[in-house]
């Protein structure tokens, strides 16, 4: 075999080769799964919290995420971030969307992007079993309120005339407080607290008053996201067509969805 013959053969390997890799490459490329970065402040117990002796993040916005992720093709990438940074994360960029209990309200639409209603709500009142004395939000006046920061809660608080709203980083903080007796009341969305009084065992305490300001929960996006938001709204409609939404719905709350 001539010396040109063999140049030409080993040119020829290399080349394959080469191909081979390239292709290679591709295929892993395609089969690299897309990740979806989504912040959520994991003290909100059902929707996300982390149960005692326990790394994984867990709650009804938890398993709806991944859910709504998984309908899309993404693999859910979950972040833990105080809910009063959230929304600048997401500005940011450091996160891709917002799951956390977060309320649609027109003041959080001028800044992000929400997907169409995957859960309604609305504000109730904590007090300890033996006050008697507060049993609407009417009764709040002057009287020390715990709120979460960052929430509808610390904002209807706010309202209230001669109210002494003190914030927390967590709703843990403001059951605390008030079993301490540091505040007259906690104010929080029905399904905290409800889930906050089973859960716990807590015996001194109680849910008072009507609910207020009817709320609906939304998945966040930047506004120039617009693509993200079509492909949320379409999957939290297949997921509630295949039945996959209630059965979410139902191991956290015991009872088929109001949306």
């Amino acid at each position: 075999m001539s010396k040109k013959m063999l140049s030409l053969m080993v040119v020829g390997i290399l080349v394959l080769s080469l191909g081979l890799v390239g292709c290679g490459q591709k295929a892993a490329d395609t089969n690299k799964a897309k990740v979806l970065k989504i912040g959520a402040e994991m003290t909100f117990p059902p929707f996300e919290f982390q149960e005692e002796g326990s790394k994984e993040y867990v709650g009804f916005d938890m398993d709806l995420a991944k859910a709504v992720a998984k309908q899309m093709g993404y693999t859910a990438e979950i972040q833990n971030i105080g809910f009063d940074g959230l929304i600048p994360a997401l500005e940011a960029g450091n996160i891709d969307m917002i799951v956390s209990g977060m309320s649609i309200t027109e003041e959080r639409s001028k800044k992000i992007a929400f997907s169409k209603p995957y859960y309604k709500s609305g504000l109730s009142i904590v007090v300890k079993g033996d006050n008697n004395s507060i049993t609407s939000f009417k009764d709040l006046e002057g009287k020390r309120i715990a709120v979460q920061i960052g929430t509808t809660g610390a904002e209807e608080a706010r309202k209230i005339k001669d109210a002494k709203v003190r914030e927390y980083n967590s709703n843990s903080e403001a059951y605390m407080e008030l079993k301490a007796g540091g505040v007259d009341a906690v104010v929080n969305d029905l399904p905290v607290n409800e889930y906050y009084l089973t859960k716990s065992g807590e015996k001194n305490a109680k849910i008072v008053g009507d609910i207020v300001n009817a709320e609906e929960y939304g998945m966040a996006v930047t506004k120039k996201n617009t693509e993200l938001v079509e492909k949320v709204n379409k999957a939290i409609d297949e997921l509630k067509k295949n039945g996959e939404y209630e059965k979410i719905y139902v191991k956290w709350f015991g009872k088929k969805p109001q949306l």
